[in-house]
């Protein structure tokens, strides 16, 4: 892969294609209850400190729960882009993001969850999902990235933090690989929206087949800071 950031977590799945996913995380090691001791020999167990918890989920942020003037754009673009495109789904509540358009590349409306698909050349698409979720910001960004995970039975991701003016975000990049002939490499930019009612998490996400020229320079564009409309 070819990305200039730095890495700050790194989660990699590499499983045989008749195996399932398989996610590990660092932890305390717990002894088995069947081999301890009697209950009246046993030692008591220290209280187990924040720190044992291990290192908080990059990009979470403390979510404000402030009323939201209607029709509010809560974020903006800090550049203001030549070409822009706005995502929005059926569900009343869910918030509008606006993203930038790289130079090449069109654009039409989704369906469901998805706001927004664009394409552009050499195989290279993105798509703008907004979804509403009942899990907070950490839960909703590990069971995107296990999703992220399981599109192939060789599959790799590498996370940053991303808030997004006062929103927790992450950035996912990695690549997916049934076969070196069908090599995929991807970059998404996922945020997670409280819109006064309910819970959103956005992602934008952006593919193209692995070694794409152009593929850095439209990414980079695409998955930029956003527009955020409250309605």
């Amino acid at each position: 892969m070819r990305f200039g950031f730095t890495t700050l977590v790194l989660l990699t799945l590499v499983t045989p294609l008749v195996s399932a996913c398989v996610r590990t995380d660092e932890g305390v090691a717990i002894r088995s209850e069947s081999a301890a001791t009697p209950t009246a020999e046993r030692p008591q167990e220290p209280t187990k400190s924040t720190e044992d918890a291990g290192p908080a989920a990059p990009g979470i942020v403390t979510t404000s729960r402030s009323p939201v003037p209607a029709d509010t754009v809560t974020c903006s673009e800090p550049v203001k882009p030549a070409v822009s495109a706005v995502a929005q789904v059926s569900d009343p509540a869910a918030p509008k993001i606006t993203v930038a358009v790289p130079d090449g590349w069109s654009n039409g409306p989704g369906s469901g969850d998805v706001g927004l698909r664009m394409q552009g050349p050499d195989g290279m698409l993105a798509t703008v999902t907004i979804a509403q979720t009942k899990l907070d910001p950490a839960e909703a960004f590990t069971e995107y990235a296990d999703k992220v995970m399981a599109v192939s039975a060789v599959s790799s991701v590498s996370v940053l933090p991303a808030e997004l003016c006062g929103y927790s975000g992450q950035k996912l990049m990695g690549a997916w690989s049934d076969t070196p002939q069908q090599s995929v490499e991807f970059l998404d930019r996922i945020v997670h929206i409280w819109t006064n009612t309910d819970d959103y998490l956005v992602a934008v996400h952006v593919q193209a087949p692995a070694g794409t020229d152009g593929f850095d320079a439209a990414s980079t564009v695409l998955i930029e800071d956003f527009a955020v409309g409250i309605p």
